[in-house]
């Protein structure tokens, strides 16, 4: 196995368990909140960055007889990126830590806060959806990981026993 497909699991098993946490500010509270959010749109990056083949291969072959299985995944993979990319807008610009860390106020409104709430939701949809169309390679990565390669070998019997009856 690859050390770039290790890699690309164990960030993103991090994203989905960030994700996870970043999903429960009354939890975490909005400090904490914001600033993994931050860090979750950074990995994200990083993620794209890592897929970036894929992307450009699927895109080009869009339009030909490509599977439809890819087709919906580049769909998919689309509206979960245009999803995220409102949650961090409208996170910006409800942010209570992060923007005024930097020295910036925002005027406040609450339609923000509503599109936050509503893209969150939709993204919590499609990264079911996105998962769900991983899962086999998932799967396939942590048995690869947890289950121990053991070389083939030709088993050669040490003691041979006949049956009275089975001979002739």
């Amino acid at each position: 196995m690859s050390k770039q497909n290790i890699n690309k699991l164990l960030l993103d098993l991090g994203t989905f368990i960030t994700l996870l946490v970043v999903s429960a500010p009354r939890f975490t509270g909005e400090t904490i909140h914001e600033w993994l959010s931050l860090a979750l749109g950074g990995a994200i990056v990083v993620h794209l960055l890592l897929n970036w083949n894929w992307i450009v291969e699927v895109t080009a072959r869009l339009f030909t007889k490509s599977a439809k299985n890819s087709r919906f995944n580049y769909v998919l993979n689309w509206a979960l990126f245009a999803s995220g990319i409102m949650i961090m807008l409208s996170g910006l610009m409800i942010s209570k830590s992060v923007v005024p860390f930097f020295g910036l106020t925002l005027p406040q409104n609450m339609s923000w806060k509503e599109l936050h709430e509503v893209s969150t939701n939709i993204t919590m949809i499609l990264m079911g959806l996105h998962v769900a169309q991983h899962w086999n390679w998932i799967v396939n990565m942590f048995k690869r990981i947890f289950t121990p390669s053991i070389p083939a070998q030709t088993a050669s019997p040490v003691l041979s026993i006949q049956r009275k009856d089975a001979r002739t």
